[in-house]
């Protein structure tokens, strides 16, 4: 297995900086603002001269005197440290030792985990003179670092890896497969339970669940396994209607989700069945539809619901949804578990189907059929032709469809051809694409040249064209 390293501190001392640092990538949020990563977030490093690889988890800040949702961040934060096969235990070198700090000192000790005190944010004073006051932690040397600009984090790092065992060689392989995996975004508006939902397919309390719009910030991917496939959660952040966001954190938060949505192979898309179907609900089952991801619509809370509730809220899932036909619906609990394992099954035919293969002659002669059926509209007194179709690519299905004037083809027949192309080949739970291209006309530009008994025969036809006219003439005089 690949090293695990942990980041641990005060809020706001540079733990996603420095995470952003060693996975060379922004996938954490960072701002001058406390408490801004609650869960705990998972990135793969790699040394820059070396072909050792390692694992980084980035966590919600800890300050020993938490309450609500804080407590539960606190909670994530110490159990990143019991699953690491190392610490690195943040402070900020500006601010210097706080009562925190010693609290995650303490803990740190008892939990006889291998850890290293590192002094952030030392960019621009003296590293001697600003460690010192750190030595009273009783931790020996601590290591100086300024990760906003990536002094000194190579060197820790590298010191860090090489007291550690060298990972197995399945490693590698262990990794191909979570690249691989089944990625699976849960998105929906705040408080709808997405987080609650996550933990249940995991079967464990992973992400941070409070009774609070928001809660979660960041998109959270998840690895596992389930009846031997590989999967990814990604627990996202809420998405509310622009008018309403606020914090600058919060716009960030929905860049993330958005960017999740794309990453993944099937959405589940959470409605809360008590509120309805919501016109934001629309908008962003709309983006995600966009996006040609694979979709399951999942409407939580449907405990406790009288039967008058349930069809009230089936009738109007019908009406508003009916542009999403294609999705799998379930209705579940997701804090009891009702149906939540049944939607596995949706997913893996929906990613089934994304990822579907079909030879072009089979394409092409469904194109046959379809059209034979039902032949495209006449322009400018021409008949637009489709002569074969093969497939473009995957998540979502494109098929490209090769014919003449096909720019010309209205969007009613565009949306027959969908249809019943989803129809025959029986696609279930992603949308598909369809691109026209027309063939080019190999005389178009060229000017046609006649030969002299062709111009001879077109004189003698308009001789003829002439003589008819002369007779009608005179046929109508005479009358």
């Amino acid at each position: 297995m690949l090293p695990v390293i942990a980041l641990v501190g005060r809020p706001n001392v540079g733990k996603s900086t420095l995470f952003n640092r060693l996975t060379r990538s922004r996938d954490a949020l960072v701002a001058d603002l406390p408490g801004l990563t609650r869960d705990r977030k998972y990135g793969e490093g790699r040394l820059a001269n070396e072909e050792q690889d390692y694992i980084v988890v980035d966590t919600g800040g800890i300050t020993g005197d938490e309450q609500g949702i804080d407590y539960e961040m606190a909670k994530q934060s110490l159990q990143a440290v019991d699953e690491a096969d190392v610490v690195l235990f943040i402070v900020d070198g500006r601010a210097g030792i706080n009562p925190a700090d010693e609290m995650i000192a303490n803990y740190l000790r008892r939990s006889e985990k291998p850890f290293y005190l590192v002094v952030n944010k030392t960019d621009g004073l003296n590293p001697d003179i600003v460690v010192a006051d750190f030595y009273e932690l009783g931790f020996g040397q601590p290591f100086p670092i300024a990760a906003s600009h990536g002094r000194g984090v190579t060197q820790l790092i590298e010191m860090v890896l090489e007291e550690l065992p060298e990972p197995e060689e399945e490693s590698q392989e262990t990794m191909d497969e979570v690249e691989k995996s089944i990625k699976i975004a849960v998105v929906g508006r705040p408080n709808v339970g997405k987080s609650t939902l996550v933990n249940r397919m995991l079967g464990e309390d992973r992400v941070v669940v409070f009774d609070k719009a928001g809660t979660t910030r960041d998109s959270v991917y998840i690895p596992y396994v389930r009846d031997d496939k590989n999967y990814t959660l990604i627990d996202t952040a809420g998405v509310r209607r622009r008018k309403n966001i606020t914090e600058a954190a919060e716009k960030f938060s929905i860049v993330k989700t958005l960017q999740a949505v794309n990453d993944a192979h099937v959405v589940v898309f959470v409605i809360d069945a008590r509120e309805g179907v919501t016109e934001q609900d629309m908008h962003m089952l709309s983006f995600v539809i966009d996006t040609g991801r694979s979709l399951v619509i999942a409407l939580n809370k449907w405990d406790g619901m009288n039967g008058e509730e349930k069809a009230r809220v089936k009738e109007q899932v019908e009406r508003k949804l009916e542009f999403a036909e294609f999705a799998d619906m379930h209705f579940i609990s997701a804090l009891h578990g009702s149906n939540v394992g049944n939607m596995y099954d949706s997913v893996d035919e929906a990613y089934e189907y994304a990822m579907a293969k079909w030879s072009t002659s089979k394409l092409t002669r469904l194109l046959e059929d379809v059209v034979a059926d039902h032949q495209p509209p006449m322009v400018k007194g021409r008949r637009i032709k489709l002569r074969y179709a093969h497939q473009g690519g995957s998540n979502p299905p494109i098929i490209v469809v090769h014919g003449n004037q096909t720019n010309a083809l209205p969007g009613s027949y565009k949306r027959y051809l969908e249809n019943k192309f989803i129809s025959v080949l029986g696609i279930r739970g992603t949308p598909i694409r369809f691109e026209f291209k027309s063939s080019e006309n190999p005389f178009e530009g060229k000017k046609n040249i006649l030969s002299s008994r062709q111009l001879a025969k077109k004189e003698r036809f308009r001789d003829h064209v002439r003589q008819l006219k002369k007779a009608n003439k005179k046929k109508k005089s005479k009358k």
